[in-house]
Formats: C-alpha cells, sequence, structure tokens
C-alpha cells in the first residue's frame, strides 16, 4: 500500500520544514538585533523577540504535524480528531503560504508549498476510506432485494389453496 510511505514521506518533510521555519526566523531575529534600526517606530527589540517567538511557535506547530503524521504511519490508521484537524490546517497554510511565496521568493518555492500541500492531501485522501479485511462481499447466489421500479426478479407468489 501507499498510505504508510507517504506518511513517513510527510513526517519527514514537515520536521525538516519546522527546523528550516525555526531556524529562518531565529537568524532574522537575530539580524534584526544587530542591525539596531527601527521600522516606523517599532522597537528592534521588540521585533528581534517577536520574531524567534514566531518562529519557535511555527516550528513546534510543524513538528506537531509532523508527529500526528508519523503515528499516522507507524499506526497505519487514520488520524482523527485534533490530528486531523492540524494537518488539515497545515495544508491550509501550505496553500496560503504557496500564494504568498510565488510572488515574494519565486516559483522554486511556490513549486515546494504545492508539493508538500499535496503530500498532507494525499495522507488525508488515503486515510480516508479503510476497508475492512473481515468485510464480506455479496455473493452473486445471495437473494437481493428488488429496487422499487427496478428491472430485478419478478415476486414470486404462493400458490392458492385448492378447495375439495
Amino acid at each position: 500500500m501507499v498510505r504508510r510511505p507517504v506518511a513517513c514521506v510527510v513526517a519527514v518533510v514537515l520536521f525538516a520544514e519546522a527546523l528550516g521555519v525555526a531556524a529562518l526566523n531565529w537568524f532574522l531575529g537575530i539580524v534584526v538585533d544587530r542591525q539596531d534600526m527601527s521600522l516606523a517606530g517599532l522597537d528592534p527589540d521588540m521585533m528581534s523577540t517577536s520574531s524567534k517567538a514566531g518562529g519557535i511557535v511555527f516550528g513546534l506547530y510543524f513538528a506537531l504535524c509532523a508527529l500526528v503524521a508519523l503515528l499516522a504511519g507507524v499506526r497505519d490508521r487514520s488520524p482523527a480528531g485534533f490530528g486531523r484537524v492540524l494537518l488539515i490546517s497545515a495544508a491550509v497554510v501550505h496553500g496560503l503560504l504557496g500564494a504568498f511565496v510565488w510572488g515574494l521568493v519565486g516559483w522554486k518555492a511556490f513549486l515546494f508549498m504545492m508539493v508538500v500541500l499535496a503530500l498532507i492531501v494525499l495522507l488525508l485522501m488515503t486515510y480516508d476510506r479503510r476497508e475492512e479485511p473481515g468485510a464480506a462481499t455479496p455473493r452473486d447466489d445471495a437473494p437481493q432485494e428488488d429496487a422499487p421500479g427496478g428491472g430485478g426478479p419478478a415476486p414470486v407468489t404462493p400458490p392458492a389453496p385448492t378447495t375439495p
């Protein structure tokens, strides 16, 4: 099956993205701190701190999404409840980030975001419906009910009783 490898690939990609986002925001916080310049009157220390905090928050968010994907792959079960909502929100975030990076960064970053979005959606869709291994399939010789107005077999009527 495709489910487990897809879940593992999504987990690896999201873990790498979590580290990348956290490191990038931490680096930007250091740059803002060392420049010691104000942007429209904002405090440089506050901008540096908020960039670092945002990097940590988004890094933990993507790491949690990766953990949900990894657990889905290890257990070979669909993420349910909060985990499913988390993965859906990650798909929405990647769609929005893809729209932003097209104009700000370029088509390569857009392509990366769309690949991650496709992987998350593929993970959610492959686990969408699962057939039980012991589920019985309908047999050909089993009696079938007629659909209303259908062309099924004619109903069998019992013979009328005979009087002596």
